[in-house]
């Protein structure tokens, strides 16, 4: 089972949108010095929508050869396609990925039962670690814990990214499921409260940019150590927060341009950070300790 603080990383790109390898590598290897448990390629915060197939590839085959099996990969391979979903999939798992995150399909609007053969034709067609990942605020299609309960019963489905945002969903599917079933929060202000109520991990967008802090933060509740859980994601709760004043990847992208981290791209629809929320999001920093 995947645990701790599991980083959804941003894709480096120029000022003309084309993908920064260099910067993606050296990413990379900040997050495996940083204790990063985890490192998701390609999900929502790497711009997958706006990545075509074949850049999505390349990122996910990027990182895997930079990580070399030090820490785990995992693919976001999700669309709002079946067919194409099996074909991403496919893709990175002979590209040598550890597992796949799949996005609940966005836009369509499918019913439980829709969801359920989505992602039950994809677990058995390619042989890799599924996890479910539940966005209802970018996707328009919330999947109920039933459905997760049902489809928690298929071998390689092994857990959730469950980004709702609600502690009681989490301790539902957390009941219904087992604790060998794997919940990972996917809201950075809420992270600590589903670990607390039980959850492996955090799949995170503060991680980016703070990744020792979060790794420590995660590290500390696997370990028992609430009050030092508490002490450290006290000192992230404005970052979680601020990370989020526009779209992600927005703000985190900005973030990590203003650390030097990567170029200042992003892809259209998107733009870069708007300058009236740059003092908050640098007073964010500050009280992270991120420079």
């Amino acid at each position: 089972m995947f645990k701790g603080s599991m980083v959804a990383l941003v894709t480096p790109m120029q000022e003309d949108g084309s993908i920064d390898k260099k910067a993606l590598q050296a990413l990379v290897e900040w997050h495996i010095q940083s204790k990063t448990s985890a490192i998701v390629a390609v999900g929502s915060t790497g711009e997958s929508a706006t990545l075509d197939p074949d850049e999505q590839l390349e990122v996910i085959s990027l990182v895997i050869k930079q990580a070399a099996g030090r820490v785990p990969v995992i693919a976001g391979t999700g669309s709002n396609s079946t067919r194409s979903t099996l074909k991403l999939t496919e893709n990175a798992k002979r590209a040598g990925a550890d597992a796949c995150l799949i996005v609940t399909p966005y836009y369509n609007k499918p019913t439980q039962n829709g969801l359920y053969h989505h992602y039950k034709v994809i677990a058995e067609t390619v042989d890799l670690p599924i996890i479910l990942y539940n966005v209802p605020g970018r996707t328009g299609c919330d999947m109920q814990a039933e459905t997760v309960e049902r489809l928690a019963k298929i071998k390689s489905i092994v857990g959730i990214k469950e980004a709702t945002g609600k502690v009681d969903r989490a301790q539902e599917i957390l009941a219904r499921c087992g604790s060998s079933f794997g919940i990972y929060s996917g809201d950075d202000a809420t992270g600590l409260d589903l670990l607390l109520h039980g959850a492996h991990g955090v799949i995170s967008v503060t991680a980016n940019v703070a990744p020792l802090k979060m790794a420590e933060m995660c590290e500390a509740v696997l370990q028992g150590d609430k009050i030092l859980a508490e002490k450290i994601n006290a000192e992230l709760m404005l970052l979680h927060k601020r990370l989020f004043v526009e779209s992600n990847p927005i703000p985190v992208k900005w973030v990590l341009h203003n650390m030097g981290k990567i170029p200042p791209g992003i892809r259209l629809p998107l733009l870069p950070l708007d300058n009236r929320y740059h003092q908050e999001v640098k007073e964010a920093m500050q009280n992270a300790g991120v420079n």
